[in-house]
């Protein structure tokens, strides 16, 4: 069902006229006394006037040397919406540099945005949403996340938020659950993922595989997924009309059949054909995945069985261009070809 896009268009009862800004050095010092003003029409002009400042790193560097985060996590809890908006607004652009991200992680902005995940306003849970995505992508911040104990509430607003939000959740689970994600699968994590697979959105199919090869990479990680029956609907995906949802689900699809139980499921699933199909397609983004996957499956007597009849499809791609390929191609094919020993070979 179509949704309503989230509008970052201020109320037609709020001025947009910006500060008018000091002259040179003294443009942020004063736009920082300006926040603290008791007049509201005076916080919004100034912070309307720092968005357009803060897409400058240089100027980033010089807010985060006067102190503005003080200021700026004292405005977010601030009554007036417009203000609020504004406020993640300009932190969501700091956090576009690097410079502004480390200084978001050594302010604790981090644990201050958590008030702000069931405010009523749409832009302003997109723009605290963006913030912890672009603090997620640097192994700091994704720790920073953790640390505020972010995954359960975020696990529970892939349920209810706007889609467009939801990628972005989907978006900054996926670097946190590479570092850790025994606290994901605690908050059930795997279930709701298992739903989102089936999401009309390609974006959202494709996030969703993402976050489950991140969760597979992990061995308590494995033992959920084969657990809550996901395998037979990444097989599924298998066979989806978009390229980077296959990408990802072959990517999960392989990190998850590295465990016996995982192996099983997806012989069980019929997983062979769709894959073979994969890599029989030359122009396949997620052929690589579909080989490595293919070559797990072939350690199981009867998914070697199988591929016997197919070697010719790996032999084909030790002329793929990718020597990564090629390298995969070739120990499927030796995978394939191998032969348990009996007594009768000792003689």
């Amino acid at each position: 069902m179509a949704q309503p896009r989230i509008s970052a268009y201020l109320p037609p009862d709020i001025d947009p006229t910006k500060a008018p800004l000091a002259f040179g050095r003294r443009a942020l010092p004063k736009l920082n006394e300006e926040l603290q003003s008791p007049e509201l029409l005076t916080q919004q002009r100034a912070l309307m006037a720092l968005c357009d400042l803060v897409h400058d790193p240089e100027k980033v560097y010089q807010a985060i040397a006067l102190g503005f985060f003080d200021n700026l996590k004292t405005l977010l809890v601030h009554h007036d919406q417009t203000v609020r908006q504004k406020t993640t607004e300009v932190l969501s652009i700091m956090a576009l540099h690097s410079i502004g991200r480390q200084g978001l992680i050594q302010s604790g902005v981090i644990s201050a945005l958590t008030g702000l995940l069931d405010d009523p306003v749409d832009i302003c849970r997109k723009n605290i949403h963006q913030i912890f995505d672009m603090m997620a992508k640097l192994p700091e911040g994704a720790g920073g996340v953790l640390r505020a104990n972010l995954i359960p509430p975020l696990v529970l607003k892939l349920k209810t938020e706007l889609d467009e939000i939801q990628e972005l959740i989907l978006d900054t689970l996926s670097n946190c659950l590479h570092v850790e994600v025994s606290e994901a699968l605690a908050a059930g994590v795997v279930t709701v993922l298992k739903e989102k697979l089936s999401h009309p959105s390609t974006a959202t199919r494709s996030k969703a595989a993402w976050v489950l090869l991140e969760i597979s990479s992990h061995a308590e990680g494995k033992i959920a997924v084969c657990k809550e029956g996901v395998i037979p609907l990444l097989v599924s995906l298998l066979e989806d009309t978009q390229p980077e949802v296959q990408v990802n689900t072959t990517g999960a699809l392989m990190f998850a059949a590295v465990t016996p139980q995982g192996r099983s499921s997806a012989m069980g699933a019929e997983a062979i054909p769709p894959l073979l199909k994969l890599v029989a397609e030359e122009t396949s983004k997620a052929r690589l995945n579909a080989i490595k996957t293919l070559t797990l499956l072939a350690e199981l007597p009867e998914g070697r069985q199988t591929l016997l009849d197919h070697r010719d499809t790996f032999q084909r791609c030790l002329d793929d261009p990718s020597e990564a390929v090629q390298r995969a191609a070739q120990i499927a094919i030796t995978v394939i070809k191998w032969k348990p020993l009996c007594s009768r070979d000792l003689f």
